[in-house]
């Protein structure tokens, strides 16, 4: 990597006070050091052997200054400062600063330093030099006076050493603090420890090399020995650090000396952004290579090693002199792109490593094609420090492949870990956990098919519906149940009402259907989006309400009761209901919506969504939801909690006298551990529900992530009666495939589609493609987001079965629903006439 020292230039808006103090530096060091430099021209030939051979020593050690393993040469040490702190104790200021000087100039020219640096490096150690004598003076008289050191040389020697140490620090983060300005303090805190070890060391071996003199000049190089033995000690630790910071198979540098080399570059391209240089912009590439385990799996791991080997070595090809590749583990790379202008550059990188990975692999004759997706994470617009910088790289990396790409850069939206989505998380595991708390009460005289007590329906009022609360439940089996008492009376709630005018003008102006309820007269709250369980997208959902059509009127905005939404009051104000609990994670609701046989009109069924309305952020967004909870266990939770609700349902209508088919999606996680479908028989028998009350839907997405396991799982949901529909059709792939092989009942052709076939020719084109193919497979077809009369009458001419959209009906609790179906008056499309618009109350059309 590109590790050049960027003090020997000073950004142009701190030249001057930078070279100001500098010059003052070098000022006082001319001052201090004139007299004692002019007197030395007599001292020379009464300066002993012990001197000459200091002072040789001094400028030759100098010229080969000591660099640790993985430290800038900023971090050099100079041993001339044991030398020449030696020589001012024997033998007074003046021939130390000349000798200082002269390894100054040497060491100077030999690591490159400019002039001004090699005159200030000169200037501070004159400086720190002079304080160190001034001490001295301070003592008794002349040091090693007869040979023998008393406590007061100690004593003077310990506060020459820390006078000397202090001024040459204090002026060198001086310095620093000029030319780096605010980022000064975390460099001269971190480089003192090291700095006290290392110069610390040497100042302390000065008084031993004074002696030593006293003694014999011979003495004096032997001290060279034990500074090579430290020196190789040093060196030996240095390179075995190195060794736990490199890939022992490729030779790569690991993560740990990825995270070194990225927060240096971090320091050298913040020095650069504060010079308002153009190349400030610092890249981390992410390589994850598709298909490895494949490799590892059917030709061993031997044959992967090589392979990863070769990979490594068309990298380091592939990247410029001064990129980092480092090897993270498994199949994953990491590349350092310093000194860039913009992100096109970190494309273009990317791309020569795309390239670089093109060409098959040849390892015993069998070509291997190796490819990768790559993300990109570019300093400091995606991130200023290694975690944050790491983190966003992959967020890319993953969104690469999910989009079947090869480069993708950062991007916020598709960031579905962020903390606020982890807390999200959290919320809805403690909502699932708790469970709806169980209220005492009698039971209810009303039994279900296996004898349970079921609960008769409650009235519904509009401004205060009956919420439907259970015991919560363990998983399994619940201890100590009994069928007659597991079913208990809950007691109505007075839902409090959230009275945030501001809140509901913003709402009313984003919301159409808001916007249209308002213009007619009547308080129109719009019921979030709905969450379907399992990964249906939430726009592909019959009823999510995400569109609205201009003729449904007041009549389509009515008040379902949820919590928290706003209702009509009997002034035709609006009300909202705020949470009780701050703390509180909410509360999870369990929606129905209708679905009409478009021939007769009947309700044949319904489609259960799931609704969360979140203490804070209100209703949570489907898609968000789904993406959280199936990246964790959560969803098994989420799944069993909708199982058992729309079983529990299905009992009570069926007490009740109403036969409905109620559909629930599943998502890939739950199809994948196969647990689904003896869950779903679990709870069948133990509600005495008949199998083919209940449909599972399943997405075309869902087959293609692992088909072998999602078609065991469906082959045991169909053996038991459950029915199985195809969700979102026309959206996926293979669809003819899966209309051939699967044990498929019902094909759900896609919103999108059913939208826009009153506009556009060509989905009404795929639409009735759709229904003749699935009726010809003896399939049932349901047509979701029918929104007007129009397409209803173009699916009923198309031969469709079943319809399901705002034209009908909205999702709506349970409780309204039974209250909607008493209203409920079927009409047929040969019936409706030429009449168009919502119905009046109680009859065929949006009565809800």
């Amino acid at each position: 990597m590109e590790t050049g020292d960027p003090r020997n230039s000073v950004p142009p808006g701190r030249s001057g006070p930078f070279f100001g103090f500098v010059g003052a530096i070098g000022v006082v060091a001319l001052v201090v050091s004139a007299g004692p430099l002019v007197a030395l021209a007599d001292r020379w030939s009464e300066l002993p052997a012990a001197f000459w051979t200091m002072a040789a020593l001094a400028v030759a050690c100098d010229a080969r200054p000591f660099v640790p393993p993985g430290r800038r040469q900023t971090s050099a040490v100079f041993p001339s400062t044991c030398f020449t702190f030696a020589i001012l104790l024997g033998w007074g200021f003046g021939p130390a600063v000349a000798v200082q000087a002269v390894a100054v100039a040497v060491s100077g020219w030999r690591l490159g330093y400019a002039p001004w640096r090699t005159g200030f490096n000169a200037a501070q150690y004159a400086c720190a030099l002079a304080a160190a004598y001034a001490v001295t003076r301070l003592g008794p008289g002349e040091l090693f006076d007869g040979g023998r050191l008393h406590w007061t040389d100690v004593a003077a020697v310990g506060g020459a050493t820390l006078a000397w140490f202090v001024v040459n620090y204090g002026l060198v983060s001086s310095a620093v603090r000029l030319r780096f300005g605010d980022r000064w303090w975390p460099s001269v805190r971190s480089g003192l420890a090291y700095e006290l070890l290392a110069t610390g060391s040497l100042l302390l071996l000065a008084p031993v090399l004074v002696a030593a003199a006293r003694a014999s000049a011979a003495l004096i190089p032997l001290v060279l020995v034990p500074l090579f033995a430290v020196y190789r000690m040093a060196r030996l630790s240095a390179e075995r650090e190195q060794l736990a910071d490199v890939d022992p198979l490729t030779g790569l540098p690991n993560r740990k000396a990825l995270l070194t080399e990225v927060a240096e570059q971090v320091h050298l391209h913040g020095d650069r952004a504060a010079r308002g240089a153009p190349d400030a912009h610092l890249a981390l590439l992410l390589l994850d290579l598709d298909r490895f385990k494949h490799v590892n799996d059917a030709l061993g791991h031997a044959v992967g090693d090589r392979l990863l080997v070769e990979v490594s070595a068309r990298l380091m090809g592939a990247v410029g002199a001064g990129d980092m590749v480092a090897r993270l583990g498994g199949d994953e790379f990491a590349i350092v792109v310093p000194r860039l202008t913009d992100i096109d550059q970190a494309r273009e990188r990317a791309d020569r490593v795309v390239a670089a990975l093109a060409e098959p692999v040849p390892l015993d004759g069998l070509p291997l094609d190796v490819g990768g997706a790559i993300g990109i994470a570019l300093y400091p617009d995606h991130g200023e420090d290694f975690a944050t910088l790491m983190r966003h790289a992959d967020v890319a990396m993953y969104d690469a492949k999910h989009r079947n790409d090869t480069v993708a850069v950062y991007a916020p939206e598709s960031d579905h870990n962020s903390a606020e989505r982890l807390s999200l998380l959290a919320d809805l595991r403690r909502v699932l956990e708790s469970g709806p708390s169980a209220q005492g009460g009698e039971t209810v005289g009303v039994r279900g098919g296996d004898g349970a007590a079921l609960e008769a329906a409650l009235p519904v009022r509009a401004d205060r519906p009956a919420r439907n609360q259970r015991p919560a439940r363990d998983g399994g089996r619940r201890s100590g149940d009994r069928p007659n008492r597991w079913l208990r009376r809950r007691r109505e709630r007075v839902e409090e009402r959230h009275d945030d005018d501001l809140i509901e003008r913003i709402l009313t102006g984003a919301d159409p259907i808001r916007r249209h309820a308002a213009r007619g007269g009547a308080a129109g709250p719009v019921v979030a989006a709905p969450l379907v369980v399992g990964g249906g997208e939430p726009v592909a959902d019959a009823g999510t309400g995400l569109e609205a059509d201009a003729g449904h009127g007041a009549e389509a905005a009515v008040s379902t009761g949820a919590p928290g939404v706003v209702g009509p009051t009997a002034d035709g104000s609006t009300t909202a209901e705020p949470d009780d609990q701050a703390g509180h994670p909410g509360e999870i609701t369990m929606y129905y919506q209708p679905q009409i046989a478009i021939a007769t009109g009947e309700v044949v069924g319904v489609e259960a969504l799931l609704r969360w309305r979140h203490p804070r952020r209100g209703m949570v967004d489907p898609g968000e939801l789904i993406q959280v909870a199936e990246q964790s266990a959560v969803m098994r939770l989420l799944t069993r909690r909708v199982v058992d609700d729309v079983v529990e349902q299905l009992a009570k209508w069926s007490a009740a006298g109403l036969t409905l088919r109620a559909a629930l999606n599943v998502s890939v996680r739950d199809l994948h551990t196969g647990e689904i479908a003896d869950q779903i028989a679990d709870r069948l028998t133990r509600y005495g529900v008949p199998p083919e009350r209940l449909q599972v839907e399943i997405t075309e997405g869902a087959l293609m992530a692992d088909p072998r396991r999602v078609l065991a799982s469906i082959t045991q949901l169909h053996r038991i009666g459950v029915g199985i529909a195809l969700d979102d059709f026309g959206t996926g792939y293979s669809s003819l495939q899966h209309l051939r092989r699967l044990p498929l009942s019902e094909v759900k052709v896609d919103r999108s589609f059913v939208l826009g076939m009153a506009d556009d020719p060509d989905d009404a084109a795929i639409v009735r493609s759709t229904i003749e193919l699935a009726g010809a497979l003896g399939l049932r077809v349901v047509a979701e987001g029918v929104e007007d009369e129009r397409t209803w009458r173009m699916l009923h001419a198309a031969g469709c079965d079943v319809a399901q959209g705002w034209f009908h009906a909205r999702p709506m609790p349970a409780e309204d629903l039974v209250a909607w179906l008493s209203r409920y008056r079927p009409v047929r499309p040969a019936e409706a006439g030429s009449r168009s618009g919502p119905a009046p109350e109680g009859e065929s059309k949006a009565s809800s």
